[in-house]
C-alpha cells in the first residue's frame, strides 16, 4: 500500500496497520548484498530524514511517543542475526537488550539555533556508523532554535526500510492533531510473527536443511526449462539473447562520459543542502508535458547542474544519472526494497525546459521496455551468499553514475510528532559511488529537496545550491 493510501484513514486506523508493518522472519536476498557488502560512509546503506517542527515538544511526552510506538512496531525492536555460516539470508531476532535511550536523544542549540545547524548536524549523525548489534534506527531531537522551532534527526538503515518505506512508516506513526492520544492503539496481544531461529548456528543449520529440500524442486524448475527449450529452441535462444542484451544496456557501462568536475569523489565527506518549493509548480509543469512529478524533478536538477558546469566554463550534452525504478507489487510488503537501479543518458544540455522534461520522460519510459530490470533481484538469492569482500568487489567493479535522483510520496495531510507540528521533512539518502544525491519529498504542498555533495568532488557549495534552486524555478515557471 502506498504513502497516499494511508492517508484517508483515521488515526487509529494508521496506528493499526503500522503494528503490521514488516513481519518478514529474515532480509530478503537484496537486502542481504546491502547489509553484508556496506562499508560505511562509502557504501553505505542508511537513510537519514530531518523533520523541522513549529514547536519543542515536551520531552517526556516525545519519549513516551518512540516507546509507544517501538512496542506497535515490533521490527523498531529487533537486530539483524547473521547465520554462522551463510548458508541463508541473515534474521531478524528482537533485541533482549533493547534500551530506547541508546537510540533516542535530545540536544540543546541553545536558543541561537537555526534550520542550517540541524542541518549540519545530520551530516555528522548521518556520517556516523550505526550501531549493527542493535535495532538500525535512532532519533535525535534538537530543541534551542530561534522562534521556539525544534527538528528530529531521525537515521535508519536501508535493510530495515528503504526511503519510501521510511516515509510511509512516519505517516503511519505520525499524528493528525497537536492534542495528546490517551488511548492510544498497542500492539495487539495475538500479534503474530514468524520466528526465526535465535542462534546463528541453528540459523547456518536450517539455511542448510532447507537448500537440500529445495533442491529437486530447482532441479525439476532448470529441467522444465530444459524441456521447453527443447521443443521451441529458435525461441529460447532468441530469449536468452534479448535478455543478455538488456543485461548488456543496463550494467555494461555508464551511458554517458563522466563529468570532469565529478571525478573526485571519494563518498566519505558528506554535504547537506535544502530546498524548497511549491508542490503544485512541480505537478502543473508535469502536467502540462503529460508527465510525472519525477520527469519534472529530474528535468530540474538537470537545469541547475547545467547551470553549475557553465559556472566552471564546462559544457556536456548528457549526464549519467541513477533512477530509481520500483518494481513494487500490491501485495508486497510496505517495508520491501522492491526496486530496480537503473542509469540514463540524462539531457542535460538541453536548455528548453519543457523539451528538456519531455527527453527525460523519454528515457525513464524506455527503461520499461528493459527485460533484465528484475536482474539484480533475479540473482541476489546466490549473489547475496557470496564472501563479504567478493560482494564488495563486485559493487565496486560495476558502472557508476554522476548524480542520483529519487521522488518519494509523503503525508498529504499536515502532522503531528508529540504535539508539534511538522512543517517540513526532507529526505537525505548515501551516496552510492555518485557525486551528488538529490532526494524530493513531497509533504502538504510543499516539495522538500534534499541533497547529499560530495565534498570532494564540489567544494562550492554555494554556487551548486543557487544553480539548483534556478534549475527549480526555470522548470516550474512553464506550468
Amino acid at each position: 500500500m502506498t504513502t497516499a493510501q494511508f492517508e484517508d484513514r483515521t488515526d487509529r486506523e494508521r496506528w493499526a496497520a503500522a503494528a503490521a508493518w514488516s513481519h518478514r522472519p529474515t532480509l530478503d536476498p537484496v537486502e542481504t548484498i546491502l547489509w553484508r557488502s556496506e562499508r560505511h560512509p562509502a557504501m553505505s546503506a542508511t537513510n537519514t530524514v530531518v523533520i523541522l517542527l513549529d514547536e519543542e515538544p515536551d520531552w517526556d511526552r516525545f519519549h513516551a511517543a518512540y516507546d509507544w510506538g517501538t512496542a506497535l512496531v515490533r521490527r523498531l525492536r529487533q537486530r539483524v542475526m547473521d547465520p554462522a555460516v551463510p548458508t541463508t539470508q541473515p534474521a531478524w531476532v528482537d533485541d533482549d537488550d533493547f534500551d530506547l535511550d541508546r537510540h533516542v536523544h535530545r540536544r540543546d542549540l541553545g536558543g541561537n539555533g537555526r534550520p542550517a545547524d540541524v542541518i549540519q548536524a545530520a551530516e555528522a549523525i548521518a556520517l556516523t556508523p550505526i550501531d549493527r548489534r542493535h535495532p538500525l534506527w535512532d532519533a535525535t531531537l534538537f530543541v534551542g532554535l530561534v522562534d521556539g522551532a525544534a527538528a528530529c534527526v531521525l537515521r535508519i538503515h536501508h535493510t530495515m526500510a528503504d526511503t519510501p518505506g521510511t516515509v510511509q512508516l512516519l505517516s503511519m506513526l505520525l499524528s493528525r492533531t497537536r492534542e495528546h492520544t490517551p488511548d492510544k492503539l498497542t500492539a495487539p496481544a495475538d500479534a503474530s510473527q514468524q520466528s526465526a531461529p535465535a542462534d546463528p548456528i541453528r540459523l547456518s543449520a536450517l539455511g542448510g536443511i532447507g537448500r537440500l529440500a529445495g533442491a529437486p524442486r530447482r532441479a525439476m524448475s532448470i529441467a522444465e526449462r530444459g524441456i521447453a527449450a527443447v521443443r521451441d529452441p529458435l525461441g529460447a535462444v532468441a530469449e536468452s539473447m534479448r535478455y543478455a542484451a538488456s543485461v548488456r544496456r543496463l550494467t555494461a557501462a555508464a551511458p554517458a562520459l563522466p563529468s570532469p568536475l565529478f571525478v573526485n569523489r571519494q563518498g566519505t565527506d558528506w554535504q547537506f543542502l535544502t530546498l524548497t518549493t511549491p508542490l503544485a509548480g512541480l505537478t502543473e509543469a508535469a502536467r502540462g508535458v503529460g508527465g510525472s512529478l519525477q520527469d519534472v524533478f529530474i528535468a530540474a536538477v538537470l537545469g541547475g547542474l547545467r547551470r553549475y558546469h557553465e559556472e566552471h566554463g564546462t559544457e556536456i550534452e548528457d549526464l549519467s544519472v541513477s533512477v530509481r525504478v520500483s518494481l513494487n507489487r500490491m501485495e508486497d510488503p510496505s517495508s520491501g526494497n522492491r526496486f530496480a537501479g537503473a542509469m540514463i543518458a540524462a539531457p542535460i544540455g538541453i536548455v528548453d525546459a519543457t523539451d528538456r522534461v519531455a527527453a527525460v520522460r523519454g528515457e525513464l519510459l524506455s527503461l520499461h521496455t528493459e527485460e533484465a530490470l528484475d536482474a539484480l533481484r533475479a540473482t541476489a538469492p546466490v549473489t547475496g551468499l557470496l564472501p563479504s569482500q567478493l560482494l564488495v568487489a563486485l559493487q565496486r567493479s560495476g558502472a557508476v553514475a554522476d548524480a542520483s535522483v529519487a521522488v518519494n510520496s509523503g503525508p498529504t495531510r499536515t502532522s503531528y510528532m508529540a504535539g508539534a507540528q511538522v512543517t517540513g521533512m526532507f529526505a537525505f539518502g548515501p551516496l552510492p559511488g555518485v557525486a551528488i544525491s538529490a532526494s524530493l519529498l513531497s509533504y502538504v504542498d510543499t516539495a522538500c529537496i534534499a541533497v547529499n555533495v560530495d565534498g570532494r568532488a564540489v567544494q562550492d557549495l554555494d554556487v551548486l545550491q543557487r544553480c539548483l534552486q534556478e534549475g527549480l524555478d526555470e522548470t516550474v515557471a512553464p506550468a
